[in-house]
């Protein structure tokens, strides 16, 4: 039976950003407040490949937040390309990131593309939604 990914503090972390696990996603899946929402986005992969639906539930805006959800251990995600940041400075409400996230099941492969739209309230970043592109 598949099992999802499981990453040591030291490893690279999955999101591709070339820093380790416990300096990049791994502080944002514990419970720290993400930045900016490129890291929130790096650590939302980085939760889709290691398994964490807590985190993804927990930084989904609680208006756009999905009833269920469950992740599949056989879908492997295999690479994060960030094609395009806008907003989410310092003092922004809104932001856009828009990325490729590779994956495989089995034989098959593919990439999601999506841009995505976040929103900081209460002072932090959320996942609003996104658009996904063919």
């Amino acid at each position: 039976m598949p099992e999802f990914v499981r990453v040591g503090d030291a490893q690279p972390c999955p999101c591709g950003s070339g820093d380790r696990f416990d300096a990049c996603c791994a502080p944002v899946l514990r419970g720290a407040a993400a930045v900016t929402p490129e890291q929130l986005m790096r650590s939302r992969y980085t939760a889709f490949v290691v398994g964490d639906a807590d985190h993804l539930r927990a930084t989904w805006h609680p208006g756009t937040v999905p009833s269920s959800l469950e992740l599949d251990p056989a879908l492997r995600w295999t690479g994060l390309e960030i094609l395009d940041v806008v907003g989410g400075a310092e003092g922004d409400r809104r932001g856009v990131v828009e990325f490729r996230a590779h994956w495989r099941q089995g034989r098959d492969t593919g990439v999601l593309h999506e841009r995505s739209r976040f929103v900081r309230q209460s002072d932090r970043w959320w996942y609003l939604d996104g658009t996904v592109t063919p």
